[in-house]
């Protein structure tokens, strides 16, 4: 399976999950600190998406993905249905210069965009949707992004007792077509290669920490749609990142849960 077929086996699998499917538990860290993290049936290097159910994706859906909140303009064409309502995700903001489209929502929280505004990013892009189908789009936005976050959260929470803040997402960069060394060597060994990846910066204490997410499809199986994977890591640009790499990997060692997966 190519890069695009992949692609197209993480909208299948999206589509099949909705909007609330993150959920947090608490638990906590070495030293004895509660922190709101999400619990995880996967290794702390590639970890599972939610499945909830919903009705298919249409294909204009296949570039969801992709669309990093970089959107344009809200405004709707005479004939157009789209909703221009924007849903406020669960992401603190941390930047200083945001894009327009961030500054005019005057929120605290990244803005998922509207319908009207994705449905113009994609015919920017060259792409041709379909107005029915950008309901279904949006939402498989929506839930890649708030999954992608409950994944940092859980490797911010090895920080809770050094930092006394909620970590912040500052920036972030879709990059497609560079892979990670971490992928690059894995398709070495006969493991294919992500269909995506983002590069998400997030503010820890006013110290950036850069995240690399790579998106897998996942192995089919019986009477459930395509799965899909996401691996989420901070980036190696510094011994403590190598050190919480190694931890999380040694925690997930020791609590037996690769024996079921």
């Amino acid at each position: 399976m190519g890069a695009e077929d992949a692609h197209r086996a993480f909208v299948r699998a999206a589509s099949a999950t909705g909007a609330q499917c993150a959920s947090n538990t608490t638990s906590a860290d070495a030293a004895g600190c509660p922190v709101a993290a999400p619990s995880s049936s996967s290794s702390s290097s590639t970890q599972r998406s939610a499945a909830c159910s919903s009705p298919s994706a249409a294909a204009s859906a296949e570039h969801a993905a992709r669309i990093n909140m970089d959107v344009v303009s809200n405004a709707a064409a005479n004939s157009s249905n789209l909703s221009t309502q924007r849903q406020a995700s669960s992401i603190p903001i941390a930047a200083s210069q945001l894009p327009q489209h961030q500054q005019e929502a005057a929120a605290d929280v990244w803005m998922y965009p509207s319908e009207q505004q994705f449905f113009n990013a994609m015919k920017r892009k060259g792409w041709d949707p379909r107005e029915p189908d950008m309901q279904r789009v949006v939402a498989i936005h929506n839930t890649v992004n708030e999954r992608a976050w409950q994944h940092v959260l859980a490797w911010e929470a090895l920080h809770a007792c050094d930092c006394n803040q909620p970590p912040r997402l500052k920036r972030f960069q879709g990059k497609p077509n560079e892979f990670s060394p971490k992928a690059r060597l894995l398709n070495m060994l006969g493991f294919k290669l992500p269909f995506d990846r983002h590069d998400w910066v997030v503010d820890r204490c006013g110290r950036e920490v850069r995240y690399v997410i790579d998106f897998y499809s996942g192995a089919p199986q019986p009477g459930v749609p395509a799965s899909m994977h996401l691996d989420v890591r901070p980036a190696l640009d510094s011994v403590a990142a190598l050190w919480d790499r190694l931890r999380m990997q040694a925690g997930w060692v020791a609590s037996g849960r690769w024996r079921d997966e």
